[in-house]
């Protein structure tokens, strides 16, 4: 049984770590890059599902490419967490009907038989990962304007129907859920309720989509923190790429703000989730690699 707390990055396949030099040179493929990737950390979150619906195939080749206990974590189409989803994200069948100038949709444009489906279709292709045990959660990164409301607290209380049979984690971009200890109390309240893991945060501070860096723990079975670094020059400069944006190499100081944090999580859930989202260059894996090495000390 997998426990304890597991350290990796938010992405293996960035154009700049490719470029970085991390990868050494024979590894040319994806097949090689993932499996170099698996025999440095235990854990990857996989980024690619918020842009485009995932293939069950791929699930399977992931599933084949790594040692037995390493863990996928899952980000969920962008669909799904009420940002605005690229069609072509989409599966064909499911684009037929659509607008053909349109170029991008939100939930609430499409019918609820093909939302029925687009959940299916989520839920069927991770179901190799979780079959073999590499299922670590699908995480729900909400966007600015999903704020604390009933109406967005009754769609969070609808994904477990959506994915009975997988771990959920929600991160939120609005700071009015967590910018009170009110707030903070009934947000994590909500969560725990639901058995949803909250994902921790460290990000930029003073914009309306930070977050504080509380380490709070509402599941039993799971705490996820996720280090987005802490550029606030590039957080909402307009034409970046995600990697840019997130720019960033934390000092050995700053990782160890969150020693004693990450330690009274895995006193409270059975596993953490430790992830590093700083994936310009080999950033995000030099402070993943730190962070490994302080917390075995």
């Amino acid at each position: 049984m997998r426990n304890g707390i597991l350290t990796g990055t938010s992405s293996w396949t960035d154009p700049t770590l490719l470029k970085s030099g991390w990868y050494p040179p024979q590894a040319k493929t994806a097949e090689q890059r993932l499996v170099h990737y698996a025999s440095q950390f235990p854990i990857v979150e996989v980024d690619a599902t918020y842009y485009a619906m995932p293939a069950e195939r791929t699930a399977a080749l992931w599933v084949e490419r790594t040692p037995t206990h390493f863990v996928f974590d899952v980000k969920a189409f962008a669909l799904f967490t009420h940002h605005p989803a690229n069609v072509r994200g989409l599966p064909k069948d499911l684009r037929e009907g659509l607008p053909p100038t349109r170029s991008k949709v939100y939930l609430k444009n499409l019918g609820p038989e093909v939302v029925d489906a687009a959940w299916e279709r989520f839920r069927s292709a991770l179901m190799p990962l979780h079959s073999a045990g590499k299922l670590g959660a699908v995480f729900f990164q909400f966007p600015e304007w999903f704020a604390p409301s009933i109406p967005n607290k009754d769609y969070l209380a609808t994904l477990r129907a959506r994915l009975p049979d997988y771990d959920i984690a929600v991160e939120f971009r609005r700071n009015t859920w967590m910018s009170t200890p009110e707030g903070a109390g009934k947000t994590l309240s909500y969560l725990k309720e639901l058995g949803y893991a909250y994902v921790c945060v460290d990000m930029p501070q003073g914009f309306d989509s930070s977050l504080p860096p509380i380490a709070a723990a509402t599941s039993s079975t799971l705490a996820v923190v996720r280090f987005h670094g802490r550029n606030r020059a590039t957080w909402k400069r307009r034409g970046l790429t995600s990697a840019e944006r997130f720019d960033y190499l934390y000092r050995e100081a700053e990782l160890q703000e969150w020693k004693p944090k990450l330690a009274e999580l895995a006193g409270e859930a059975r596993e953490v989730h430790a992830l590093f989202n700083n994936c310009y260059a080999d950033k995000g894996v030099r402070n993943a690699k730190q962070m490994a090495d302080l917390l075995a000390r």
